[in-house]
């Protein structure tokens, strides 16, 4: 897979040992990654760095997920959100698939769910790619 293919997943956690663990499996999936810890730093780094696909945690300091959640739909409606989460209530979960986000994933995560996780994303920015072609 070369870089133009290459997925960039932006991973937002507060925890730094889920950020790590999480980056390591993304990168043996051959995903670029970016971190940030809290809601704010992400949708910072939404802005800049135009990610492929996003996993958010629900809760973190400063802005939480949800709130995160709201900002990237408005400036980033096609980029893929999923929300990863110990604190998934069906509320939550409800409320995170209404709001934007493709998925849950409920916390601690499997490896499986996360190659599905690469796997959608993949075909999102396929699709997105084939769309642009299109319309050029």
């Amino acid at each position: 897979m070369d870089e133009q293919e290459k997925l960039r997943i932006l991973i937002t956690d507060d925890s730094r040992l889920l950020r790590k663990k999480l980056r390591e499996e993304l990168e043996r999936l051959g995903c670029e990654v970016i971190e940030a810890v809290n809601g704010k730093e992400a949708i910072t780094l939404v802005l800049e760095q135009e990610p492929d696909g996003i996993i958010l945690d629900i809760v973190m300091p400063v802005v939480g997920g949800i709130e995160a959640l709201e900002f990237i739909r408005e400036v980033a409606p096609d980029v893929p959100v999923i929300m990863l989460s110990s604190m998934g209530t069906p509320q939550k979960l409800m409320q995170c698939l209404k709001m934007g986000a493709i998925d849950f994933i409920h916390k601690p995560y499997t490896k499986e769910q996360i190659a599905r996780t690469v796997e959608v994303m993949k075909k999102i920015k396929a699709k997105r790619q084939a769309k642009a072609d299109e319309d050029f």
